[in-house]
């Protein structure tokens, strides 16, 4: 009986040894696996941004690709905060700059990128993503036909950045520094306006610096 009685006691430790060791492996994988996942839908908006994102693409092709068009790197801005940003093609003469940007919506924090062109003034495109704003209202910001409105505005006006406001309704006039809203959605807009202006300013001395000569900016 005591034999018995030590194995059965053996074996239920035994168990649940090898029970918490495999949970904690799985937990790890879990983990890596989230974090390389988060990593590439990065990635991935960081080229939807410029428009280099092809449907279709697979994982390993997403990596080649941003690896090779892609240099991250980072300023400190004025009050001496690490922001990061990529250049878009190689520093020397780059085709573009990415920049992070972030804040608060309705019911969510947005989190999103702004690609500017060489010229850092002209946007090439953005993206919001990773966001809990409501669907079919402030959730329609993800979509191409409320991000494509930004494409080729500026965020200079006379020397001064104004960044680009989002309507809350349609624009009565064509504007360089202004995009039409989304019906039922003016308080996420709203936010975004907020925060996209402050994120940028994060980068203003980066903006401003430019080759001699060029005024394409003001």
């Amino acid at each position: 009986m005591r034999s018995s009685s030590g194995y059965t006691y053996f074996f239920v430790i035994a168990m649940a040894v090898i029970s918490a060791l495999l949970l904690s492996v799985m937990k790890i994988s879990l983990q890596e696996q989230q974090e390389f996942n988060k990593a590439l839908d990065t990635k991935k908006n960081v080229l939807k941004t410029v428009g280099a994102l092809e449907p279709g693409m697979s994982g390993s092709d997403v990596e080649e690709l941003y690896s090779s068009k892609f240099i991250r790197q980072s300023i400190l801005d004025s009050e001496g905060n690490e922001r990061e940003f990529y250049i878009y093609g190689s520093p020397a003469s780059p085709e573009g700059y990415v920049l992070p940007v972030s804040g608060k919506g309705v019911w969510s924090t947005i989190n999103g990128f702004i690609a500017l062109d060489a010229d850092k003034n002209t946007v090439k495109g953005i993206s919001f993503y990773d966001h809990g704003e409501t669907p079919g209202l402030g959730g329609e910001i993800e979509k191409d036909f409320f991000t494509s409105r930004f494409v080729g505005k500026k965020i200079f006006k006379d020397g001064e950045l104004v960044s680009v406001t989002i309507a809350k309704s349609k624009l009565q006039e064509q504007s360089e520094h202004a995009v039409d809203g989304i019906s039922g959605a003016s308080l996420t807009t709203g936010g975004i306006n907020i925060f996209l202006r402050d994120n940028l300013l994060d980068y203003l001395e980066m903006l401003k610096e430019r080759d001699e000569g060029d005024t394409s900016w003001q």
